[in-house]
């Protein structure tokens, strides 16, 4: 029992009842909710963005890209379109963002707690794609005020500016705002520019299965975009529908009617083509005429038709030899001028913008290999010279053939065309690997190129667009012939920013004769009966070389016909071994595909120079009988050839 005030034990302390518990904790956690919230804002307001830039709208100048003979190859760069009136579209038209990219809009302040701790559960429990908690609210502050950068500041940043939203605006403001600033892909900025652009019609007049189409771009424009993945496109969409029927937006009959009306993409954007070519081109434009302040028309050198067909070339041959290992391949095909007629960085933009023509760098193998034979030659070698195939020893390197095996003595043309690596090694050695690097580097090898005695096998790392250029010469008559994409940049008014015509420097001549007809003598034969014969072409004169890397990671076939070359590789991105594909198979398949429908197109003519004559055995005495009217050291008459290993030009 209690005692008195004066001693014993003191009074029990009344317990709270469960609606005070409740008031009294409800309080602490406000309090320290405030206090949290005061905190958050105080470090992540201090450096927010300018919202006065709210409705500024910086419009970038538009593109046209155009083939050689006047067709559009793509458009690039932004744009724009009057804002539309939200009230002006078919209700089914907003319904559809709201579907697939946030149903709970009409109903959070800006952000969905739910939505983000499900994202963060999703996350952290799954590998691959990552999934967001964005609202509508948060991506159009994104869009309008932040970057793009994955950081806790931006996020947290992101969440403020989208709660400042929601007490400024009206949802359908917000969501009116969304849509005539986010992207669309194509350079296509608001749902009007995007409904003009893929479906060359007025947003007001897109159909149910033309609005779910638009809104799934939203997940990656590139991606999901209804010309270059048409499938994954109509797969988003499909999604796109049944969350619209389930949030009665449509009703399942009118779901069923997008399903069978197929929905056209305009016939201008669905032919949009070399995309590869036009991201090369692009930033090339603006290092000729800077950054453009008004629309421009680029003239490049891409033929259309021939352009498609090596798209299709490379998109085939990889999935031909997908089970073999090939992921990736990339084509770079000039002609004798350097003009690039064809330029494909890989099997499919759509999946990866990387390019492989002229980004990647990757080991040349036996492709590197007629720099080394083209140096012997301009040394005195010929075709038929005899060497031995046996095992040899460069310091502490000893090569090996593919094979395994030793042909003994052959001739200089028959190494070359079975690809032979120990005479290739023994020869670059006897003439210095410095003199072959030279030799390449003259043709048009730009990248580093390392004087070890493996660079004779191809130890080198090259681009698709530096093979194809240092084989031009052999194609061309001996001319260098730098690869180049733009004729002529002009505004859309009519005036030349640049010409690549003007001030045009004459070509320099980069191989002489005889080495000239050796070289494509003995690269003919490649084709005919060496280690290319996949690459044949029935009725035209063709010469090239494979390349092989070590452990199957790179497979090379480098191809030309008169004034005409192709370089075609194939492998992985991540530089992991293939099975067992080699410079014969896959690339000069894709090579031989390519060329076979390219060739009627280009009216190709036979390779320049013919198979040089072998040099005159001295006659001492016949000089004695038939002396020059100037003696042994007369000059060549003008109009005759000059005489052998000298340039004819």
């Amino acid at each position: 029992m209690a005692n008195g005030p004066f001693g014993g034990n003191k009074p029990a302390k009344p317990q709270r009842t469960p609606l005070q518990a409740l008031v009294y904790w409800g309080t602490v956690l406000g309090i320290w909710g405030l206090i949290f919230v005061v905190a958050f804002f105080a470090v992540f307001a201090r450096d927010l963005p300018d919202t006065s830039t709210l409705y500024d709208v910086k419009r970038q100048p538009s593109i046209n890209y155009l083939d050689r003979s006047g067709a559009l190859l793509a458009v690039r760069g932004s744009q724009y379109a009057p804002p539309v009136d939200i009230d002006a579209l078919p209700p089914y038209v907003p319904a559809a963002f709201v579907a697939i990219e946030d149903r709970q809009f009409y109903h959070h302040f800006g952000f969905n707690p739910w939505g983000i701790a499900r994202s963060a559960i999703w996350n952290a429990t799954h590998d691959g794609p990552q999934r967001g908690g964005s609202t509508i609210t948060q991506q159009l502050a994104r869009n309008l005020f932040l970057s793009p950068a994955q950081n806790y500041r931006r996020k947290a940043q992101e969440l403020i500016l989208a709660v400042w939203l929601e007490m400024k605006f009206s949802k359908k403001q917000i969501l009116a705002l969304y849509m005539n600033r986010v992207y669309f892909g194509a350079g296509a900025y608001g749902i009007e520019a995007a409904s003009q652009r893929y479906f060359n019609k007025p947003a007001k007049d897109l159909s149910v299965g033309e609005a779910a189409l638009l809104a799934g771009m939203m997940k990656g424009p590139a991606r999901y975009s209804p010309v270059s993945a048409k499938e994954r496109a109509a797969r988003r969409a499909t999604i796109v529908l049944d969350e619209m029927v389930r949030i009665k937006a449509i009703t399942p009959e009118q779901r069923d009617q997008a399903f069978s009306t197929p929905v056209q993409v305009s016939a201008t954007l669905a032919n949009q083509r070399a995309q590869y070519f036009t991201d090369y081109i692009d930033a090339q434009v603006r290092s000729l005429v800077g950054e453009p302040t008004e629309d421009l028309v680029v003239e490049t050198t891409l033929d259309l038709p021939i352009q498609v067909a090596a798209e299709r070339a490379v998109k085939q041959g990889v999935e031909a030899y997908e089970k073999q290992g090939v992921q990736q391949s990339a084509l770079v095909a000039i002609d004798g001028e350097g003009r690039i007629r064809a330029y494909v960085g890989g099997a499919d933009y759509a999946e990866s913008q990387f390019d492989r023509a002229t980004t990647a760098r990757r080991q040349a193998g036996s492709a590197f290999k007629p720099f080394v034979y083209l140096t012997a030659m301009e040394q005195g070698r010929t075709p038929d010279m005899m060497v031995v195939d046996e095992p040899v020893k460069i310091g502490n390197w000893e090569p090996r053939n593919y094979t395994g095996k030793y042909l003994g003595q052959i001739t200089m043309q028959t190494a070359l065309a079975q690809s032979i690596n120990t005479v290739a090694a023994r020869l670059a050695s006897e003439v210095g690997t410095s003199n072959v690097a030279n030799t390449a580097r003259r043709l048009g090898i730009t990248s580093k190129i390392q004087l070890d005695p493996s660079m004779a096998l191809g130890a080198v790392e090259v681009s698709p667009m530096e093979m194809a250029q240092a084989y031009a010469p052999f194609a061309n008559g001996g001319f260098l012939a730098k690869g180049y994409g733009i004729e002529r940049i002009r505004t859309a008014k009519g005036k030349v920013l640049y010409d690549h015509n003007v001030d045009k420097q004459a070509r320099a001549a980069v191989i002489g004769t005889p080495a000239l007809q050796y070289m494509n003598q003995m690269m003919r034969e490649v084709v005919t009966s060496g280690t290319g014969t996949r690459a044949r072409v029935g009725g035209y004169d063709i010469a090239g070389k494979t390349g092989t890397t070590s452990d199957y990671r790179d497979a090379w076939f480098v191809g030309y016909t008169g004034g005409f070359v192709t370089a075609v590789w194939t492998g992985k991105d991540d530089n992991t071994t293939m099975r067992r594909v080699t410079g014969g198979g896959a690339p000069a398949e894709i090579w031989r595909s390519f060329m076979t429908a390219a060739l009627p197109r280009l009216k190709a003519t036979p390779i320049p120079g013919g198979v040089a004559p072998p040099p005159e055995a001295p006659d001492p005495i016949g000089d004695l009988l038939n002396p020059t009217p100037e003696g042994p050291a007369a000059e060549t008459p003008a109009g005759t050839a000059p005489p052998p290993g000298q340039l004819p030009y």
